[in-house]
């Protein structure tokens, strides 16, 4: 019995530059295993794979050690976030109101 092959990508975006592999594997592989085959971890030796948060199309798997991949599909690798964007507009907002106080 022959195994059917899928095809899906992976990509990752580093600070400095972004890759995106396509992959073949065969039906019935999770999203964890199909980054692993991408062979991104080589690349970025830096990336834990086993523990970051990988997503499908911008939405985040929950249990990406469970869920299959299906042909077409986009796997997205998520690095942490630099700075919190809430944190960013709230400081952003206070120097803005700071100025317009200066400028009054």
């Amino acid at each position: 019995m022959v195994e059917a092959v899928i095809e899906i990508e992976v990509v990752y975006a580093a600070v400095d530059r972004q890759v995106l592999r396509t992959v073949s594997l065969v039906e019935g592989a999770t999203v964890r295993s199909a980054v692993f085959a991408s062979g991104i971890n080589i690349e970025f030796p830096e990336l834990n794979l086993s523990e970051c948060p990988l997503g499908i199309f911008g939405k985040v798997v929950s249990d990406p050690d469970t869920r299959l991949v299906q042909a077409g599909d986009r796997i997205e690798i998520y690095r942490p976030l630099l700075a919190d964007p809430k944190e960013v507009r709230r400081l952003r907002a206070a120097k803005a109101a700071e100025a317009k106080a200066r400028n009054q």
